[in-house]
């Protein structure tokens, strides 16, 4: 035999290794599960494809009512590209002055000039103008009517009357027409807007709201709506009075329950929380019916009919000075509209309107300096002089006393009521009651 033998052929085959057997090889297999019928969609039917309908209907028909009367639906605007460099203003006042234009502008208790543009506000519209000819270049319209308008940090701040107050602010590039910042606010009905430069005060008789540029609420003066936390206001139940702004404090005659006469009080336009005053001094004055006409750094004037002194007050409350006051008491009977004092300043100057006098008052330490009888407005600076408003046209003054350069005459077809001054250029502005009247 060879080395390998050959296996018997009747031997019986070699088992198979574990795991190689088909364990399933023998297994009935599982039937199949009965078929299930698909419910049927209850929106399949005739009627709720109808129900659908309806409800996608009534959607849109919320949703078209939303957008009708949304702020942007009720608002109509336009945009213009930056106006170009007015002229300058002549050396001096002219000889005469033409009208050239006039435009309604019911909401601006003063000539409005930012930049190179002129804006009036009447109704529910703000207008920018050209300064010359009065043509409009972009306009802002709300179907709100607008409460008042101002002028700060070179732009344009309309307060719309919106609910029960005057609610919604909208800022501007006078230029274009841009919104710069918007807010919803907490303004009274006939509120006034009391800049000092860095921040502006809207006034009223229960509430002080201050703004910084971008109508971000920087205070909260007096009864606050909807007050989250109590006891963050030094008193309750006062009336204001005139209010004044300057060098970042505000400064209001209060009315308080329990005050044996009026109250002066100065305090932060910006303190570390906006519901809780920062009050620098309050004191109670000599007398009633007390006027805040100017603050200049620390100081704050204060007119006291009663007395018939002008009182100026240091930055803590004590007296500083007082100056006897030469004015008509028909003229302090009552505060003046919005509680805003009618004042302009110039570099040497500033200038308190009695309603029938011009009391100028040193910028250093608000003594007064001199004073102009039968005037119709405080001065403002034009072409590089001093021009107020008298009875029949304009006084050219001497700023440092007072004395008269010379007059122009202007015709104002009839109207002899107060006249705000304003300039542009070349352009001097006339607020005459609701009507701007630009002259050249």
């Amino acid at each position: 035999m060879s080395d390998v033998e050959k296996a018997p052929e009747n031997a019986p085959e070699e088992t198979p290794d574990y795991g190689s057997e088909d364990v399933l090889e023998d297994v009935e297999s599982t039937p199949p599960a009965p078929r299930v019928k698909a419910r049927r969609s209850p929106w399949n039917r005739g009627r709720d494809r109808v129900m659908a309908a309806l409800v996608a209907v009534a959607v849109a028909a919320v949703a078209l009512v939303v957008g009708m009367t949304s702020d942007s639906a009720a608002t109509d605007r336009t945009e213009a590209a930056a106006p170009p460099p007015l002229p300058a203003a002549p050396d001096k006042v002219p000889g005469s002055l033409a009208e050239l234009w006039s435009a309604p502008s019911g909401a601006t208790p003063v000539p409005v000039v930012a930049g190179d543009a002129v804006a009036t506000a009447d109704g529910g519209e703000v207008a920018a103008r050209d300064p010359l000819t009065g043509q409009i270049r972009w306009h802002y319209t709300r179907d709100l009517p607008l409460c008042t308008m101002n002028e700060t940090w070179g732009r344009l701040n309309a307060v719309f009357a919106k609910s029960e107050g005057c609610s919604e602010v909208t800022q501007l590039d006078p230029g274009t027409g841009r919104i710069t910042a918007q807010r919803n606010g907490n303004a009274e009905l006939g509120t006034r807007l009391v800049g000092d430069g860095s921040h502006v005060t809207a006034t009223g008789k229960k509430l002080l709201t201050t703004w910084r540029d971008d109508l971000v609420q920087s205070a909260e003066y007096g009864q606050v709506p909807a007050l989250v936390n109590a006891g963050k206001q030094p008193r309750t139940g006062c009336t204001y009075g005139t209010v004044a702004a300057g060098s970042g404090k505000v400064g209001v005659i209060e009315r308080c329950p329990g005050d044996p006469a009026d109250r002066l009080t100065v305090y932060k336009a910006a303190p570390e929380k906006d519901d809780e005053p920062s009050v620098a001094f309050s004191s109670v004055l000599a007398g009633k019916r007390a006027r805040v006409i100017a603050m200049s750094g620390d100081l704050t004037a204060v007119v006291l009919p009663e007395q018939k002194l002008l009182v100026v007050y240091n930055g803590d409350g004590s007296q500083r000075a007082a100056y006897p006051l030469d004015v008509p008491a028909a003229d302090l009977a009552q505060d003046p509209a919005g509680g805003v004092e009618a004042t302009t300043q110039t570099t040497q100057n500033m200038y308190w309107f009695s309603g029938s006098k011009v009391l100028a008052l040193s910028r250093d330490d608000l003594s007064p300096r001199w004073t102009l009888s039968s005037a119709s407005g405080p001065g403002i600076s034009f072409a590089q002089q001093l021009v107020v408003p008298i009875k029949g046209g304009l006084a050219v003054l001497n700023e440092n006393d007072g004395s008269t350069i010379r007059t122009v005459g202007v015709d104002r077809r009839g109207y002899a009521g107060v006249v705000r001054l304003g300039a542009a250029g070349p352009v001097l502005l006339e607020e005459r009651g609701n009507t701007l009247t630009a002259l050249k």
